[in-house]
């Protein structure tokens, strides 16, 4: 087969294509090359805007040059835009913008919820986050209106910015209900009667350590403790009921006359899990729970590296404890006590 060269094709052929060269590039231009913007705008799209009252916005704004070509490619795209915030990028064309509004290309972030956050916690740090919306209270029979500790998830979630503050509780909501369905039917250990409880002692496990390879081990010797009808002695339930459920001192050291506090919360005080978690978990301290290490350990105290010595006779313990409270005395003066 021979190859067909340029100067074998008619001038009449060569003059259409020429003209469809340049009608292309025109379209091209007028659509999507032509571009007021010479900085990236941040343009938010209410609830119930209509074509037209966006299309006038854009054009004062000298966001298009041309609201007729934004119409009309708005309704190449389906006739319709999205409410939203849109992150415009310098250089945008009409079609670009028209193609971002109608199919709903909102500007996206991440929040992140900590493991170890109690529900307060978290409350709190999102009503801090400006790019979302809204109250984190509600009073409608909705679940998310009436969330306890233990029931949201924590993880790195991407949202639209300017999403609403409950619909992310929400989402982590849902997120938990999912690790939930996929570990429940899991074999747990004999000390743990249900899914509650399985949560109450990973909210404990998370709050005592953030090594996951130590999460199994903390977890042994709360279940040898329950095991022995030991009471926990753990710090964190005591901190949570301290501060009514906020779970963080700010600051201030636990002290010896506040393992008194009367509460069911404080496992100084009474025996087995406290009645409900105190924290929010993530899955390694929830598998650490289903599958503990397999020791004897009943006590542990930090060794003031970020980790913890772990012991099975009081003894022991207490010379572990012994060198720990010097060191927690050498940082703040502060004192721990006997797990």
């Amino acid at each position: 087969m021979k190859q067909l060269k340029w100067k074998n094709i008619k001038p009449w052929i060569k003059f259409a294509l020429a003209i469809c060269a340049v009608v292309v590039f025109f379209i091209c231009f007028v659509f999507n090359l032509w571009s007021p913007l010479r900085k990236s705008v941040t343009v938010v799209v209410p609830k119930g805007a209509s074509v037209t009252g966006m299309t006038n916005y854009l054009v004062q704004n000298r966001i298009v040059y041309s609201g007729k070509l934004f119409d009309f490619s708005v309704r190449l795209n389906g006739g319709k835009i999205l409410a939203g915030e849109y992150d415009i990028p310098r250089g945008a064309g009409v079609w670009t913008i028209a193609d971002m509004l109608a199919n709903g290309k909102v500007a996206t972030t991440t929040v992140t919820i900590p493991e170890g956050y109690t529900l307060k916690q978290t409350k709190k740090m999102l009503m801090n986050i400006p790019y979302l919306s809204g109250d984190v209270n509600c009073n409608s029979s909705a679940p998310v209106c009436h969330l306890e500790e233990g029931e949201i998830f924590p993880d790195t979630y991407r949202i639209a910015r300017g999403t609403p503050r409950l619909a992310v509780l929400d989402l982590a909501r849902k997120k938990m209900l999912s690790i939930k369905d996929s570990l429940v039917g899991h074999s747990r250990p004999e000390q743990l009667k249900n899914w509650n409880d399985v949560l109450i002692l990973a909210s404990i496990v998370q709050k005592e350590t953030s090594k996951i390879k130590e999460m199994p081990i903390v977890a042994s010797v709360y279940l040898n403790r329950l095991k022995k009808n030991m009471r926990l002695q753990a710090d964190p339930t005591v901190v949570y009921a301290l501060t009514n459920g906020f779970g963080d001192m700010r600051g201030a050291p636990l002290l010896r006359g506040h393992l008194k506090i009367d509460s069911p919360y404080n496992t100084y005080v009474h025996g087995g899990l406290p009645p409900k978690p105190i924290a929010n978990v993530g899955r390694d301290a929830i598998r650490s729970v289903l599958k503990p290490a397999n020791t004897k350990y009943l006590f542990f105290v930090a060794d003031g590296r970020g980790g913890h010595k772990f012991s099975t006779e009081y003894s022991e313990h207490q010379k572990n404890h012994t060198v720990w409270r010097g060191i927690k005395k050498e940082i703040n003066g502060a004192v721990d006590y006997d797990k």
